[in-house]
């Protein structure tokens, strides 16, 4: 495993602020996503999370949230801004993709279940949703699951990295609002195949401090905090 992330392509973290949690992580296991189907064998999944314990992404406790469910909306990560990671051409932008108001483990659950058996290169944006992709040389940079109406892109832009692309959704198979990044060598996702990532620089918390990381490759559920201004 260590030996696929030796040659990472080096990126500047695409969020900001702290808070944040790599709950799927191609440190943690490549495949990260438990397939290479869809350029994601090291693609990261960020959510970000309260100071309590687990992966605590809204306000509500465990009782509500299992029983009643919890609003899309009220999510910590939801509408938080990417920013693009590096310099590049954007070469796919899709919004309109509708999102749901609500979340409920088992209706989402459900959903996953569905979309995985059901899955044809047809209906890639019931499990992209909204999302954008960005060229930079010969890697492709994904960035998926996005509010919709947020895409603040269009195809063929050239952005700069810090450049804002789109906010933070729950749009297409997600079951919490997060953002899913991934490096792929191929526009076509259905041919591509996963690239290596790590991040220039970002902060870890390490009992009750941060501690600075360069060109790190986020390990899972550790909390992070971006090391650029917002």
């Amino acid at each position: 495993m260590a030996g696929e992330l030796d040659d990472a392509v080096v990126v500047d973290f695409p969020l900001r602020g702290e808070g944040w949690m790599a709950v799927t992580t191609p440190a943690a296991r490549i495949p990260s996503h438990g397939t290479d189907m869809l350029g994601q064998r090291f693609a990261f999944d960020f959510l970000k999370v309260d100071e309590r314990a687990g992966t605590r992404f809204h306000p509500a406790g465990m009782l509500r949230a299992n029983l009643v469910g919890v609003r899309v909306q009220e999510c910590y990560a939801w509408g938080a801004p990417i920013y693009a990671p590096c310099d590049g051409v954007v070469v796919l932008a899709v919004d309109g993709v509708a999102e749901r108001a609500w979340i409920h483990p088992v209706t989402e659950a459900a959903r996953l279940i569905r979309n995985a058996w059901t899955f044809t290169p047809g209906n890639l944006p019931a499990i992209l949703g909204n999302h954008v992709i960005l060229r930079t040389g010969d890697v492709f940079a994904a960035f998926v699951h996005l509010a919709p109406g947020s895409v603040a892109v269009r195809a063929e832009q050239i952005v700069r990295s810090g450049e804002l692309l789109g906010r933070v959704g729950h749009t297409g198979n997600s079951t919490s609002p997060h953002l899913h990044f991934q490096l792929m060598d191929s526009l076509d996702v259905m041919t591509a195949r996963g690239i290596p990532c790590a991040f220039r620089r970002y902060d870890v918390e390490h009992q009750g401090s941060w501690m600075s990381i360069r060109n790190g490759i986020p390990a899972q559920r550790e909390r992070l905090r971006s090391a650029e201004v917002a």
